[in-house]
């Protein structure tokens, strides 16, 4: 069992899908807990009594991250006033707006970058300060398989994720000395509220191409997030762990 106690934890999206299990899985491994949510304050106040009801500490911080580096300083220090300090980050909002490359307009291309791309980039630096002065800490990206092998109709949110990953690199190899880690997880297909309004065709070729054969639930990404921010993960940077069932397999 990985043992998060005494460290906190800013999850960004953290208030459904991915990002509750997260901030759930994380609280009861010791940790408390910042849920960062965008809109929905009432989900963000059902996770928050969720983590009390487990004993840990929680706030939700409202922002929108891809709003730019004053929103994302701003949650950054609502959650340093609350708490003092963060030793883990997971940059976890991101949004979808699918269409063929030939249909995508502006808005929708530059929606899904600012949040999915550039949102990590500002929260990761603003994080980033008060852990080069612990010179500890753990940063966690979600970047996706379509990331990694591109996804038709979604060359927004693919050329995001893929952005991503590169980010994660050059974040683990410029925080290294410091004793910051940075890591990326890339999901397959996962049973979240954004997977649930694909059509069933698009499901189910996915799953066909999927070598495990099912659809994966927000707990296995959770258990990745979880050792990527534990101390047994201490000496893994810059690396990107497919929770995908085998759909990507790199060499």
């Amino acid at each position: 069992m990985f043992d998060l106690t005494g460290k906190v934890a800013l999850i960004t999206g953290g208030s459904r899908g991915l990002g509750r299990a997260i901030a759930l899985a994380f609280a009861r491994q010791g940790a408390d807990v910042a849920v960062n949510f965008r809109g929905n304050a009432e989900a963000a106040d059902e996770v928050v009594t969720e983590i009390h009801g487990l004993g840990r500490q929680a706030i939700a911080v409202q922002g929108d991250t891809s709003a730019g580096r004053d929103a994302c300083e701003a949650i950054a220090k609502a959650t340093l006033d609350e708490f003092g300090t963060v030793d883990i980050l997971v940059n976890n909002a991101g949004i979808t707006r699918d269409n063929l490359l030939m249909r995508m307009d502006a808005d929708d291309w530059d929606s899904v970058l600012d949040t999915n791309l550039s949102g990590p980039f500002w929260m990761t630096r603003a994080i980033a300060r008060p852990m080069l002065k612990a010179r500890s800490g753990r940063i966690i990206n979600m970047s996706s398989a379509a990331g990694r092998m591109g996804n038709p109709g979604q060359a927004n949110y693919s050329a995001a994720k893929a952005g991503l990953i590169g980010l994660t690199k050059t974040t683990a190899r410029e925080l290294a000395s410091r004793g910051i880690t940075c890591n990326a997880i890339a999901p397959g297909l996962i049973e979240t509220d954004l997977t649930a309004v694909m059509p069933e065709a698009a499901t189910q070729a996915l799953t066909t191409m999927t070598p495990l054969g099912y659809v994966g639930s927000v707990d296995d990404v959770a258990a990745a997030a979880v050792y990527f921010a534990s101390d047994e993960a201490r000496y893994v940077t810059g690396q990107v762990l497919g929770v995908d069932g085998g759909i990507v397999m790199g060499s």
